[in-house]
């Protein structure tokens, strides 16, 4: 059988794809951001590409607490949101992780797509149906019941972040803990959370940035007093086209890369010497 690598065409056709092809995807998923950062900081009044001049003027208008009140409370809530849904996918996900490594392999294939069935179900369908269970045994729309909705929906993130990291676990060393006369409460505190803690900071950081920036369960499960930060994107959209909502943008652009270089650098794994 010829060798690929011999084969001028087959090389060109192959970096043509792959190259042309793969920068197509990076530039789709790029240029979005860089719009939305440039039209922040235009001088004009509505949001518009290219932008009018260059001005801090709409970040500044972001952060005044009187002409921004409403959008600094919806920021709160979401910020309260997101840690609450981080905390109680803590709660559900980390204890589900240590109890499917510690099944059979055949058993926890089987369990394990029915804990991460909310990730393929569509989170706007989960937001309706959860809005009608939740009319229908008597809960209104709530900060609480939000913050369930994303602990459902968003909590098999932190439990499939963990479970890989569990799966490259050698189970001795909790054997050796527990043989050196260690509780489990010590085994699980000085032994399994720390080899765990790479998948539960990853998980963690999943889990906040969906539920910080999710549009579908929020708008089903939160109440009129609950404005989040989506929500209230979209609304100045609709009625303005307010230039603050690309000043938000490049705000959360910044949290998320500030936070994707933290990830890298804490998860890294340790160089070999």
């Amino acid at each position: 059988m010829p060798d690929r690598r011999e084969n001028p065409i087959a090389i060109f056709l192959y970096k043509t794809f792959v190259f042309g092809f793969g920068g197509l995807c990076v530039l789709y998923l790029v240029a979005p951001i860089f719009i939305a950062l440039t039209m922040s900081f235009t001088s004009g009044q509505t949001l518009k590409y290219p932008p009018q001049g260059f001005s801090f003027k709409w970040y500044e208008a972001l952060l005044d607490p009187v002409r921004s009140a409403t959008e600094h409370i919806a920021a709160w809530n979401s910020l309260k949101i997101a840690g609450l849904a981080v905390l109680g996918s803590l709660i559900f996900a980390v204890p589900a992780t240590i109890g499917m490594s510690r099944l059979k392999r055949s058993t926890a294939g089987t369990i394990e797509p029915l804990l991460l069935a909310p990730l393929v179900l569509p989170s706007l369908v989960y937001g309706l149906a959860a809005l009608i269970v939740a009319n229908f045994i008597g809960f209104k729309p709530s900060l609480w019941l939000t913050v369930t909705g994303h602990v459902v929906v968003f909590g098999p993130l932190m439990f499939r972040a963990a479970s890989v990291v569990a799966q490259g676990l050698n189970p001795s060393l909790a054997e050796a803990s527990t043989v050196m006369g260690a509780s489990w409460f010590m085994t699980l505190r000085r032994v399994t959370l720390p080899l765990l803690m790479p998948g539960i900071l990853a998980g963690a950081f999943l889990v906040f940035i969906q539920s910080l920036d999710n549009v579908s369960v929020s708008l089903f499960l939160a109440d009129a007093r609950t404005t989040v930060l989506p929500l209230r994107m979209f609304a100045l959209i609709e009625e303005s086209l307010d230039v603050r909502v690309a000043a938000i943008s490049g705000i959360l652009i910044a949290v998320t890369m500030v936070g994707l270089l933290v990830a890298r650098r804490v998860l890294a794994p340790p160089r070999q010497a």
